[in-house]
């Protein structure tokens, strides 16, 4: 194995192609195949190009660790996410340096764990009505459904019930939003973008849509009185713990921070618990140990807060589906300076991707890493830290992390306590801002 960090410099090695945007055009292609392949056959550090951009496949726990964490002032968010502030504006999945810092400081208590306890009531809530217009044999467009009822939560404790008679706008136009990030790599992006072709019309309409909806909510807010409980008020009354007497943020300001969670905290989650139903669809005997943890922890009753450390099997289901189908399959950064990484000079321009569809499924750190195995969540194993990052890592690792494992095991939990499902058809993976499940139809039978 290659030494973390040597001071040798040495060719990077990588695909070649004879044509200028042959590896671009082989990732839109099929992403995970090509980085997957990439990895394999070149190792834990691969260089490749779109087009005149270069680009570093980092594929070691400890390299990774490198880039997000030790080393992660010399890199700023990659080209997608760049790109993204076109929708998002400069919340904190897109904001940089000062900016990021300041911001995070003022959110982070709103996903304290003593707040993300809060929101479990509304988890359960809206699982338990989910699940009861459930109908025995019913055929269900598992990923649809999983999005529905994630945007209802996130709804729900976002802006309470303000947007309960837009959901149908939100969803389209969220939908919308997601396809257009297909887009976002493309070499000379910039240049069509505002032309009025299909694609590019579809999201400057999404935004102006979602504008509508948050902007609607945040002026209701600030005209009321009543100080509210959900995440809108929140960020209104919000502060920055180093500078308490500051102004709050300005209604630009919530206006992106509740875009970036509105749309991360709904379509990751949606996808992590679509996939889970998918296999334990086809694994009978995680389902039934599934089962037997939640009869014996609940005895029958629903779900709460409580209970969310003692379904440790339920978190390992979750835990090794994320493994399998990570809804954020990879991340990128741009160097700002040169950076040598194991050995290999990258320079400054550069853009590191980081992939955790390769790296959740490497042998080195996985044992029989294709196998949907959540009994290897229960023991402690040797294995590096970022072998595992579905949340990302570092100073910009996901602040709704706590919110999406508590909401992921009260649903899983809260379902298959009445309903499992079988198979109907074989979905394919569709990597965009996250892996979604595409054509994933199951019928529900009743327990």
């Amino acid at each position: 194995m290659t030494t973390a960090f040597s001071t040798d410099v040495k060719a990077v090695p990588g695909p070649s192609t004879w044509i200028p945007v042959g590896h671009f055009l082989a990732f839109r292609r099929d992403p995970l195949t090509f980085l997957s392949n990439t990895a394999r056959t070149y190792g834990d550090i691969a260089r490749f190009s779109f087009g005149p951009q270069p680009v570093y496949l980092v594929s070691h726990p400890e390299w990774i660790e490198d880039v997000l964490v030790t080393s992660a002032k010399k890199f700023m968010k990659g080209i997608a996410l760049q790109r993204a502030k076109r929708l998002l504006g400069e919340g904190l999945l897109t904001s940089e340096g000062q900016m990021h810092l300041r911001q995070r400081r003022t959110i982070q208590p709103l996903f304290h764990k003593q707040q993300v306890h809060r929101f479990a009531e509304s988890m359960v809530t809206h699982a338990l009505r989910w699940r009861d217009g459930v109908t025995d044999g019913q055929t269900i467009d598992v990923t649809a459904a999983m999005g529905g009822l994630t945007l209802t939560i996130v709804g729900d404790t976002l802006f309470s019930a303000n947007v309960q008679s837009d959901t149908d706008d939100v969803r389209e136009a969220l939908h919308d939003a997601v396809q257009s990030f297909a887009y976002a790599l493309l070499p000379g992006v910039e240049i069509f973008e505002k032309l009025p072709i299909g694609p590019f019309v579809k999201v400057r309409k999404a935004r102006a849509r979602l504008d509508r909806v948050i902007l609607r909510v945040i002026a209701e807010r600030r005209n009321s009185s009543e100080g509210g409980q959900d995440l809108v008020s929140m960020l209104l009354a919000a502060r920055d713990p180093e500078n308490p007497s500051a102004a709050g943020m300005s209604d630009q300001q919530i206006r992106d921070e509740a875009m970036t969670i509105f749309l991360a905290g709904h379509e990751t989650t949606a996808n992590a618990m679509a996939w889970t139903w998918h296999l334990l669809g086809r694994h009978r005997e995680v389902e039934v140990r599934l089962h037997d943890e939640i009869d014996r922890v609940l005895g029958g009753r629903s779900p709460a807060v409580d209970d969310v450390p003692r379904l440790e099997y339920t978190r390992a289901v979750v835990a090794e589906s994320m493994r399998l189908f990570p809804p954020a399959w990879t991340m990128g950064r741009r160097a700002i300076e040169p950076h040598m990484i194991g050995g290999h000079e990258v320079e400054k321009g550069a853009l590191v991707l980081v992939s955790q569809w390769v790296v959740h499924r490497d042998p080195r750190w996985w044992p029989n890493a294709a196998a949907f195995t959540p009994e290897r969540w229960l023991t402690a194993a040797a294995r590096p830290k970022y072998a595992y990052f579905p949340f990302g890592g570092g100073n910009r690792v996901c602040i709704g992390e706590s919110f999406a494992w508590t909401e992921a095991v009260l649903l899983l939990a809260s379902i298959a306590q009445r309903w499992t499902f079988a198979a109907v058809t074989q979905p394919a993976p569709e990597p965009r801002i996250t892996l979604r499940p595409a054509n994933l139809h199951m019928r529900a039978v009743r327990r």
